[in-house]
């Protein structure tokens, strides 16, 4: 563009490492029940993702089709997190550390990327293994040199990047372990006032892209007066987590809906989320879906987007899905 910038987007990509690949069995491990056991295998055999570790290979596609860009930004999810407690697990941090490698080697001076959840870790699908782990925060920062809070300045533009988790740990609190929830709240206010010296430091002639990979954390982010005063700014929230648009259709569907306690932590989970989904809209959310999307849509791709530094027009948004047509979208 000659008076603006172009930007890659992609989110969820779940690399999968030599050593996580050797874990043929890890969706069953911690699920007692065969019946359930059943129902979540034929759940992701059909619907959600078959082989969690088959698709290295789209990383490389986005990365020949994005060569040109101006800078890259990845939303989150890096490794498959087959132990479920983020990357203190050894073999998913040599996941998340091949897969952000590639990207930073291609990409050296024009890549960002932010927290997603399983670089942090959660709890299973109808089991009782995994979940948060302050070493997994810490070995995210230290090892995958990832910032839990940044922005960028392209022209009147401001990029920002938040740690969902961390925002939303209201929310996750359950999985976390005991003894270490004080530091988690800890960190939680860090970040807090992390995000709200970045948006005090906005003008009012800037607008804003906001990288938040689960959209849980927006009603929380949206309980700072700091974001409030510039939310009219935000032109959209690009999010991460839901793999695909479908799922983000049927969760505006399901806003409002009352929190399910009885049926174990991920009905609990997603519940406390939708409860809270009718305070996404003034985000203007825009999925990025994951890198394979969904079995039963094969709906995946990646974003790139056109930016006209003078903020004049509206981002262009093309969502590009592997071997589909182009899809645009502004505001």
């Amino acid at each position: 563009m000659q008076n603006g910038i172009s930007l890659g987007i992609l989110s969820d990509i779940h690399y999968a490492g030599p050593a996580e690949r050797q874990r043929t069995n890890y969706l069953n491990e911690g699920i007692a029940s065969p019946a359930l056991r059943l129902f979540i295998r034929l759940y992701r055999h059909y619907i959600w993702l078959r082989d969690p570790f088959a698709h290295n290979h789209l990383l490389n596609r986005f990365i020949d089709q994005t060569r040109a860009v101006d800078l890259v930004i990845a939303n989150g999810d890096y490794s498959c997190d087959s132990a479920f407690v983020g990357v203190s697990d050894d073999a998913a941090c040599a996941s998340a550390a091949e897969c952000l490698g590639k990207l930073r080697q291609n990409f050296p001076t024009n890549f960002q990327a932010i927290f997603g959840d399983h670089e942090i870790g959660k709890r299973m699908m109808g089991g009782t293994n995994g979940g948060l782990r302050l070493s997994s925060f810490h070995r995210a920062r230290s090892e995958l040199e990832l910032q839990p809070a940044w922005s960028i300045e392209v022209g009147r533009y401001v990029l920002i990047g938040v740690v969902s988790t961390l925002l939303a740990f209201p929310v996750y609190e359950s999985e976390s372990l005991v003894e270490e929830r004080l530091e988690w709240q800890e960190l939680r206010k860090q970040h807090l006032e992390q995000i709200r010296q970045i948006f005090q430091a906005i003008k009012p002639d800037q607008k804003i892209l906001l990288f938040c990979h689960d959209p849980t954390a927006l009603p929380y982010l949206g309980q700072e007066k700091a974001v409030r005063e510039k939310l009219s700014q935000v032109e959209r929230t690009v999010l991460g987590h839901l793999h695909s648009n479908v799922v983000l259709m049927k969760s505006r569907l399901l806003a409002g809906m009352p929190p399910i306690s009885f049926l174990g932590h991920t009905p609990r989970r997603l519940s406390m989320a939708l409860r809270m989904a009718r305070q996404w809209r003034p985000f203007n959310v825009l999925l990025c879906p994951s890198l394979a999307g969904i079995e039963l849509l094969k709906d995946g791709g990646f974003y790139t987007v056109e930016l006209d530094k003078e903020a004049v027009k509206p981002a262009l948004f093309e969502l590009h899905r592997f071997g589909q047509r182009i899809i645009k979208s502004g505001l």
